[in-house]
């Protein structure tokens, strides 16, 4: 019986690393595009938290983010919560596309409509994780706060800009 356990084990500790592993790609991607003497030259808003912030913060938040899609994923792997998944998966995915959008492209205007659609994509994820695993849902919250305010700072750099 104990072996059993183990393999359970052996297959969560996996499932986590997997997830960490896929969501810090999607994060890897979003990093090579970076801030640049061009967003130094913007007008940005007041509470422009300073450049220092932000690897501190997304690094807490993709772990955060991780861990909420591994705690759906045990209940019932993929099979199960395809569409939880599959949503995760694409504000992934539109995160990673804010950053060529913005830092690689200079587009404030196509960043702020990509954000916006993140943001209904953040919280449709949490929405559905949270008929599954409550507690995921919660480690979704401070993605959406985040995300939130970072809509914010991107409408007013767009308008300011």
């Amino acid at each position: 019986m104990k072996t059993v356990h183990n393999t359970n084990k052996t297959i969560e500790l996996l499932g986590l690393l997997g997830w960490l592993a896929a969501t810090f790609v999607f994060a890897g991607i979003g990093a090579r595009f970076l801030p640049g003497d061009w967003y130094r030259a913007l007008i940005k808003p007041a509470l422009t938290p300073p450049d220092f912030i932000f690897a501190p913060v997304w690094t807490l938040l993709y772990i955060l983010m991780a861990l909420a899609a591994w705690l759906v994923w045990r209940r019932g792997g993929f099979k199960s919560n395809r569409l939880a998944l599959s949503l995760y998966g694409a504000q992934l995915v539109l995160n990673a596309l804010w950053s060529w959008i913005f830092f690689g492209q200079h587009q404030i205007g196509f960043a702020l409509i990509d954000i916006l659609i993140l943001l209904v994509f953040i919280i449709l994820t949490a929405m559905k994780f949270r008929t599954i695993n409550r507690h995921a849902a919660i480690l979704i919250v401070p993605y959406i706060l985040w995300v939130t305010f970072a809509t914010y700072l991107n409408f007013e750099l767009w308008r300011l800009n």
